[in-house]
C-alpha cells in the first residue's frame, strides 16, 4: 500500500510539470501583452527578459505554499489518506477542467480553479467525516476565516485593478496627454523613477522575507531601514532616467520592459503555487506517514502540515527552469493572448465577441451619464480635458496597439497589486489583475468607442463570466472526484490517473488541430494590417472566394446527405447533418463579420461599388444554409418518428434531382477555382432548368393530392417540403452566381432567361 501512495505523489509531480507548462503557456503570455502591445522591443527581448523575472521569481514564492498546506483546510483532523484523496482530486480535476474550458473556449484561471477545487475536495471529505460520526462541525474541519479571505482577495481584485487601472491611467493621460513626447522634459525622470521605485519595493524588498538564502539579520536590516531605501531609490531612479532621457534613451521603454520583467516576477512568486503547492504537500504529508504512520494511513493525522513550509530551493529553482523552458519554447506563447490585446486596442479589428443586451444596456447609461456631466462641466474645464484626451495626436509605432504610456502603466500597476497580494499570502489570480488593470486604462484611454464598446463590454462581461463559472464547476468537479476516490479507493485513483493521461494527450491534440486552422486565416489578418487600400481588395475578393468555396463545398455535401438520409431511412446521417448546419450558421456569422472589416479597410469608391454585390452573395449563401436546414429539420422528424419511407419510385426520382443538383454546385466550384466567369450564365442556365422540372414534379404531386390518394400522405408532404426548399436553394444559388460575376466584374451582364419551351 505505502508503494501506491508513493505512485500517487509520483504522479501529482507529473502534473505539475504539465500544469507548470500549460500554466505558462496560457496564463503567463499576459505580462507579454503589454510590451508587445506597445511594440516596446523585439519579441526575442521581451521573452528574454520575462524568462529571467519568472526563474528569479520562482525563487522567491516559498511562503505561498501554505495556502495548499493549511489555507483552506485544518489538516490535523484529516488523516494522511483523507489528504492525499484531497491532492490527487484537485490535480485531476485541474486537468479536466483546462481541457473542457480548452474545448469550449472558455476562459479559466488557474487561481480560481486552484482555490475552489481545495475547497470543494475538502468540503466533500468534510461531509463524509461528519457523516460518519466525526463530533466537529466544518468551522473544525475547514479554515473558513483564510479560505473566506483567499476569495475575497481573488474576486476582489477584479474590481480593485479595474478601479485603479482607470485612474492611474487617467492621471497618466492628464500629465502627458496622448502627445506625450512634447511633455517628457522634466515629467518623464518623475514618472520613471515612481515606476522603478514601486518595482524594487513591492518586488525586492517583499519578496526578499521568503528567500532561502536571505539571513536573519540581512531581513532585519532591510526591514528597519526600508523607508531609507525607498527613498534612496526614488531619488536614484529619478536622477537615472533623467539622464537616459537626455541621452536620447527612451525611458518609456525603459519603464516597459522593467514592468514586464516585475510582472513575469510577481506571476512566477504568485501562481507557482498553483502548480506545485499541492504535490509539495503531497510530498511532506507521505514523507510524515512513511517515517511515524506505522502503516495506518486512516488513522495517521498530518499535524505536520501545520508547520511553515519550508520547500528545498531545487525544487523551486527546477520549477523555473521548466516554466522559463515553456516560455521559450511553447507555441501558445508565441501566440500572445489575443483577447486581452484585442480588447484594449484602439482600432477595431476582428472584435472576438458578440453584442450582449446587458452590454448595450450599459453602453446607453453611460451615454447619457456622460451627457450629463458635459452638460454641468464649465467649457473651459471640459476644452482643457479634452485636449488631454486628444486621440488624435496618438504617438504609437507601426503595428502597436497602444503607446507606451498606457503599456507602462499597465505593467507596472499590475505588478505592484499582485506583488501586494503575495505579500499578504492572498493567491490573487495574476490573469484577474493583468486582464482588469488593461481593461481599466484602455477604458480611460478612449479605447472603446462608440463603435467597439458593446463588443468590448460583452468581452469583458464573458471572461468575468468565465472565471466566475471556473469557480463553481472546480469546487463541484472536486468534490464528486475526491468521494469517489475516497468509496473506489486505489482503484478508483488509478482508473482516474488514465483517464487525466488520455485527456491530457488529447488536449494536446486538439491545440495543434486548433493552430493549424488559425494559422489557415492568415489572409485575414495580412488585409486588417494592409495601410495601402488599394491592395485590400483583390486580397479580399480572394479572402471571399475562399471562404465562399468551401461553404458551397459543405452546401453540395450536406444535400447530398439529406437526400440519402431521408431516401435510406438513415437517421444517424441526418443527425450529423444537422450537427454540421447548426456549426455552419456559427461559422457564417464569424466570417461575415471579418468580410465586413475587410471591406470597410478597402479603397472607399471601391467598397461602395462592391458592396451591394458583397451583401448579397452573403445572404445568398446564409439563404443556401437556411433551406438546407429547413429540409433537413423535416426529413429528420420523419426518419426519426420511423414514418413510411419514401417509396422505391420516388427515390429514383430523387436521385435523378440529387445529381443535377451536384452537378450544378460541382460546376460553380470549377467556375470559381478556374475563374472562368464565361460560364456563370451557362450554369445559371442550368439553374433554370432545375427550378423548371421542379416545378412540373411539385405540380404533378399537387394533382396527385386533389385526385384524393391518401396513401402515404406524410411521405407525400414530407418530400414535397424537400422539392420546395430544393426548388428555392436552386433559385438562390442562381441570384448568387450572378452576385459573384458582378463582384469580379462590374460590367457583367445576366443574359434574360429563355421562356419554358411548351
Amino acid at each position: 500500500m505505502d508503494i501506491l501512495f508513493l505512485c500517487v505523489v509520483l504522479f501529482l509531480f507529473l502534473l505539475a510539470i504539465f500544469d507548470l507548462s500549460v500554466g505558462v503557456s496560457n496564463d503567463a503570455v499576459n505580462f507579454l501583452n503589454s510590451a508587445i502591445g506597445a511594440k516596446a522591443a523585439s519579441f526575442k527581448r521581451i521573452l528574454i527578459i520575462a524568462s529571467v523575472g519568472v526563474f528569479l521569481g520562482a525563487a522567491m514564492s516559498n511562503g505561498m505554499m501554505d495556502i495548499a498546506r493549511h489555507g483552506i483546510f485544518r489538516p490535523e483532523h484529516f488523516s494522511f489518506y483523507d489528504l492525499i484523496c484531497i491532492f490527487m482530486a484537485v490535480m485531476v480535476t485541474d486537468i479536466i477542467l483546462l481541457d473542457i474550458f480548452n474545448s469550449l473556449g472558455m476562459p479559466t484561471s488557474t487561481t480560481v480553479s486552484m482555490v475552489f477545487e481545495l475547497l470543494g475536495a475538502t468540503f466533500v471529505v468534510a461531509l463524509i467525516k461528519m457523516a460518519g460520526g466525526l463530533d466537529m462541525g466544518f468551522n473544525d474541519l475547514l479554515n473558513t476565516e483564510k479560505a473566506l479571505s483567499v476569495i475575497m482577495g481573488i474576486f476582489l481584485s477584479v474590481a480593485i485593478a479595474f478601479f485603479f487601472g482607470t485612474v492611474v491611467q487617467m492621471i497618466s493621460r492628464l500629465v502627458f496627454s496622448f502627445n506625450y513626447k512634447a511633455n517628457l522634459k522634466w515629467k518623464i525622470g518623475i514618472f520613471g523613477g515612481i515606476c522603478s521605485t514601486a518595482i524594487i519595493y513591492f518586488l525586492l524588498i517583499k519578496g526578499t522575507k521568503d528567500l532561502a538564502f536571505m539571513t536573519p539579520d540581512v531581513k532585519g536590516w532591510i526591514a528597519a531601514n526600508t523607508g531609507w531605501i525607498i527613498c534612496g531609490c526614488l531619488v536614484f531612479f529619478t536622477v537615472l532616467m533623467q539622464l537616459l532621457h537626455m541621452l536620447r534613451v527612451n525611458v518609456l521603454k525603459v519603464v516597459v520592459l522593467m514592468g514586464t520583467f516585475s510582472l513575469a516576477m510577481a506571476f512566477a512568486g504568485n501562481d507557482l503555487v498553483n502548480f506545485i503547492g499541492v504535490p509539495l504537500s503531497g510530498l511532506s504529508s507521505y514523507q510524515d506517514y512513511a517515517a511515524n504512520g506505522a502503516g495506518d494511513p486512516y488513522g495517521f493525522m498530518m499535524d505536520s502540515l501545520n508547520g511553515k513550509s519550508d520547500t528545498p530551493v531545487w525544487f523551486l529553482i527546477g520549477a523555473g527552469v521548466i516554466m522559463v523552458v515553456s516560455l521559450a519554447t511553447s507555441s501558445k506563447a508565441r501566440n500572445v493572448s489575443k483577447t486581452t490585446i484585442g480588447l484594449s486596442s484602439r482600432s477595431d479589428g476582428d472584435e472576438m465577441f458578440g453584442s450582449s443586451r446587458i452590454a448595450r444596456r450599459l453602453v446607453r447609461w453611460s451615454l447619457w451619464l456622460i451627457e450629463r456631466i458635459r452638460d454641468i462641466t464649465p467649457v473651459r474645464v471640459r476644452n482643457w480635458f479634452n485636449s488631454r484626451f486628444n486621440v488624435d495626436e496618438t504617438i504609437m509605432d507601426q503595428g502597436a496597439a497602444f503607446d507606451l504610456i498606457r503599456g507602462s502603466v499597465n505593467l507596472v500597476l499590475a505588478g505592484v497589486l499582485i506583488a501586494i497580494g503575495t505579500s499578504l499570502k492572498l493567491p490573487l489570480s495574476t490573469t484577474f489583475v493583468t486582464f482588469m488593470v488593461a481593461m481599466g486604462t484602455s477604458l480611460a484611454d478612449r479605447a472603446w468607442g462608440r463603435e467597439s464598446a458593446v463588443f468590448r463590454i460583452t468581452g469583458v462581461i464573458s471572461v468575468i463570466g468565465g472565471w466566475f463559472l471556473t469557480a463553481g464547476v472546480s469546487f463541484i468537479g472536486a468534490g464528486i472526484i475526491v468521494a469517489l476516490m475516497h468509496f473506489g479507493g486505489i482503484w478508483a485513483m488509478i482508473a482516474l490517473a488514465a483517464v487525466t493521461v488520455v485527456l491530457i494527450i488529447r488536449s494536446n491534440r486538439r491545440y495543434r488541430k486548433q493552430k493549424r486552422e488559425e494559422n489557415g486565416d492568415t489572409l485575414f489578418q495580412t488585409i486588417l494590417a494592409t495601410t495601402d487600400r488599394k491592395e485590400v481588395w483583390p486580397m479580399l475578393m480572394l479572402y471571399l472566394q475562399e471562404n465562399q468555396m468551401s461553404f458551397l463545398a459543405m452546401a453540395e455535401e450536406s444535400y447530398r446527405n439529406i437526400t440519402d438520409g431521408f431516401a435510406r431511412d438513415n437517421d444517424g446521417l441526418l443527425r450529423k447533418t444537422n450537427k454540421v448546419l447548426l456549426m455552419q450558421k456559427d461559422i457564417q456569422k464569424n466570417i461575415r463579420r471579418k468580410e465586413t472589416l475587410c471591406l470597410r479597410n478597402a479603397e472607399p469608391r471601391t467598397a461602395m461599388q462592391k458592396s451591394t454585390w458583397f451583401h448579397l452573395s452573403n445572404n445568398c449563401c446564409m439563404g443556401i444554409l437556411y433551406n438546407l436546414r429547413r429540409m433537413n429539420e423535416v426529413c429528420r422528424e420523419h426518419v426519426d418518428n420511423n414514418f413510411t419511407p419514401l417509396p422505391k419510385a420516388q427515390v429514383e426520382d430523387l436521385e435523378i434531382l440529387r445529381t443535377k443538383v451536384t452537378v450544378v454546385f460541382n460546376d460553380t466550384l470549377a467556375m470559381m477555382a478556374g475563374g472562368d466567369e464565361d460560364t456563370v450564365n451557362i450554369i445559371r442556365r442550368h439553374c433554370d432548368e432545375i427550378k423548371d422540372s421542379l416545378s412540373d414534379i411539385i405540380h404533378g404531386m399537387h394533382d396527385q393530392l386533389r385526385e384524393g390518394d391518401q396513401a402515404n400522405m406524410s411521405v407525400v408532404f414530407v418530400y414535397l417540403n424537400l422539392l420546395q426548399e430544393t426548388q428555392e436553394m436552386v433559385s438562390t444559388l442562381r441570384k448568387y452566381l450572378r452576385a459573384y460575376a458582378k463582384l469580379r466584374d462590374s460590367n457583367y451582364r445576366s443574359r434574360p432567361r429563355l421562356p419554358k419551351a411548351d
